[in-house]
């Protein structure tokens, strides 16, 4: 398959490979290779007008988190929904849109699943993660990518090695705390079980990885693999301790990664990842029997890019992506889905104060259901998008930012316009604006799903969710001792699409309203560099959200109205991170205020608070050992109604990193 990809972008290779003068054209942001410029992902402009997010490969390591959601919940305070412990279903949210209405990258090429819009949080081995990129707000012109309602999420993961063999790996075990609980088996019912100290070993996750970087080539492989119990203690909504059981877990997978080097600091990036997982899925929270689900991904991913290429003013970056999942659920549920995506970007700086960018992406979607009840199982389908963005500094710290963008599913041609202004009063201080459109087309489970026992169905005659929005945003820099941001937003979605249950009982998704989103977003960060008792710095990090939501249609207004389902009025958190020459301590804390699970507001969730602390500590150059008690306050609380998360649990792991370089020989 990587060879049929590398003849697709033979011709661009050739063409990048032109003599040019390397002097009369530098482009910094084009490759986007962070401060370190050792990674490559897509055309990514480094000055935008969107309020953006950043969590570095050293707090991603030194949080302990043990999948995505939780790293986004404890370091930017992002709201998540989780289905329980390791292997869950998670679902993330910004400025009140879910998952499904996020756009999720992986190295900058659009991840959500097309039949469900969803993305599944465990494929990413946060091991191989170089950094993740949080953008907020609809009509995203960084990576102009379509369907991003609430924002965008790009995981990076690509890497280039340091020069000469590495090599590491990573172990953790996450223990829960034993107790007494009631059974609830046939047999046993109201019977006291006993503590098992078995739950203080209930998860394990291993991380290895070798490679070699060269001047002109490198290479990584990396193998991760997790076992999880998930046999926590909870409260069940009667009021019993119960232990979770049948929702065992097993899943792993693997990455390869080529990069070449070309003429013109071009580069080749050749990309296979795999991962499978096997999971035990409780029919309900409280029930001893479970459905098996299986999955399996694989990606593979050619990526090339070039910040010259025909003239010294012009850069690109073209990737195609071919992705095959296979997925099981229960006895007689299967699909086998297939998914091709191709991008190409173009950037032009005809002028020191201008730059114009346009583009493509295509996905060609081959979904198949397995299921008895399907008449036409097999759906296929196109999604796509062409765009023209120009950058205008109309003054030296004024910059003006409009793009247009085509998106269409071959049935309608849709425009999808932004306008950005980023706008630098003081060399510390600068203001943000955005006015942007935000569309979306209905996912595949949306227009066709029908479930085995015919009481779930799509809606083929779904309208688009369609809408538009503007934000104001605020940032302050002071010698990197107090960074600030802030953000209002205002967003306007027509025709939102809910799944709704009718009086016979028959769920199926609706255009049941429009909706209206409000917020502000403050996040100071106080850093104070020391030097005493070995001491180097202490971090404070603060977070406040306030977000409201109207669901309006002709028997509601914003007097008479209800909230969207799982969008909590108040969103409080924060860290204090102490660091010292060898390690870090840091305490980190997340509240959420009381929430609905329904759209009309009845099922009430309460709200709560998680703590956690983690510790690291260095030894030598090469090992680290880490520490992190999660849910210290032990909590108890459900983030998914009836769906109970644990309680205090302790991670304890090692961690190691080795170079062997041929330098000085």
């Amino acid at each position: 398959m990587c060879n049929f990809f590398s003849l697709c972008f033979l011709s661009a290779i050739f063409a990048a490979a032109q003599e040019t003068n390397e002097d009369a054209f530098i482009d910094d942001d084009y490759h986007d290779f962070g401060e370190d410029r050792r990674g490559i992902t897509v055309t990514g402009t480094l000055e935008t007008t969107q309020q953006i997010t950043v969590i570095d490969k050293e707090t991603i390591e030194k949080s302990a988190a043990r999948d995505l959601s939780a790293l986004l919940e404890e370091e930017i305070n992002m709201g998540v929904v989780s289905f329980g412990g390791y292997g869950n279903q998670s679902e993330m949210n910004l400025r009140g849109f879910d998952t499904e209405r996020i756009a999720i990258l992986i190295d900058g090429v659009p991840a959500n699943s097309p039949r469900s819009g969803e993305f599944d949080i465990n494929q990413i081995d946060l091991n191989n993660v170089e950094r993740i990129e949080v953008i907020y707000g609809g009509s995203d012109t960084k990576y102009n990518v379509s369907g991003a309602l609430g924002g965008v999420i790009n995981i990076i993961t690509i890497k280039k090695q340091n020069t000469g063999l590495n090599f590491g790996f990573t172990f953790s075990n996450t223990g829960y705390m034993p107790g007494k609980y009631n059974l609830r088996t046939h047999n046993t019912q109201g019977t006291i079980g006993e503590p098992e100290f078995i739950d203080l070993l209930d998860n394990q996750s291993l991380n290895f990885f070798i490679g070699h970087g060269g001047e002109n080539f490198s290479w990584r492989a990396s193998l991760f693999g997790n076992r999880a119990g998930n046999h926590y203690l909870y409260e069940d909504d009667y009021g019993f301790a119960r232990r979770k059981i049948s929702n065992e877990v097993f899943d792993g997978g693997g990455n390869v990664q080529l990069v070449f080097s070309l003429p013109k600091d071009s580069s080749l990036l050749l990309d296979t990842k795999a991962y499978y997982a096997h999971r035990n899925f409780p029919i309900t929270m409280n029930s001893s029997g479970s459905a098996l689900a299986t999955d399996f991904l694989l990606t593979e991913n050619i990526v090339f890019a070039a910040p010259v290429t025909f003239r010294n003013d012009l850069a690109t970056d073209a990737s195609l992506t071919y992705q095959t999942s296979y997925t099981t659920y229960g006895v007689n549920i299967s699909s086998n889905d297939h998914y091709l995506t191709a991008i190409n970007r173009w950037n032009w700086y005809p002028a020191e104060n201008f730059t114009l960018r346009s583009g493509f992406d295509w996905r060609f979607l081959y979904i198949n259901t397995d299921s008895p009840l399907e008449l036409d199982p097999v759906k296929k389908g196109n999604l796509g998008g062409l765009y023209f963005t120009v950058e205008y500094k109309i003054l030296k710290n004024l910059l003006l930012i409009g793009s247009i963008k085509g998106v269409t599913d071959t049935k309608q041609i849709v425009a999808v316009p932004k306008l950005g202004i980023n706008w630098q009063i003081h060399p510390k201080f600068s203001l943000k604006n955005n006015y942007f459109r935000s569309f979306k087309f209905p996912d595949f489970d949306d227009l066709y799903y029908t479930s085995m026992d015919g009481t779930m169905s799509g809606n083929p005659d779904l309208r688009p969710e369609d809408g538009w929005g503007t934000d104001i945003i605020a940032e302050l820099i002071f010698n990197k001792m107090f960074l600030f941001s802030s953000a209002v937003f205002f967003q306007y979605t027509t025709d939102s699409i809910h799944w709704v249950k009718s009086q016979g009982g028959r769920w199926s998704p609706e255009n049941v309203s429009s909706a209206f989103f409000t917020g502000i977003d403050f996040r100071p960060v106080f850093t104070l560099e020391l030097n005493k008792w070995k001491l180097t710095s202490i971090k404070i990090n603060i977070n406040y959200q306030f977000q409201y939501s109207w669901l309006l249609n002709d028997n509601l207004d914003f007097e008479n109205t209800f909230r969207i389902p799982y969008m909590p009025l108040h969103i409080i958190g924060g860290s204090v991170n102490l660091a010292w020459e060898t390690g870090s301590v840091a305490v980190s804390a997340h509240f959420q205020s009381t929430r609905y699970a329904d759209t009309t507001n009845k099922l009430v969730l309460d709200p709560y608070c998680i703590v956690h602390a983690t510790l690291n500590q260095s030894i030598g150059k090469n090992i680290t050992f880490f520490s992190s008690l999660r849910n210290i306050l032990d909590a108890r609380y459900e983030s998914f109604a009836s769906y109970h998360m644990p309680g205090i649990s302790l991670v304890c792991g090692v961690r190691g990193k080795f170079n062997i370089s041929n330098k000085g020989k």
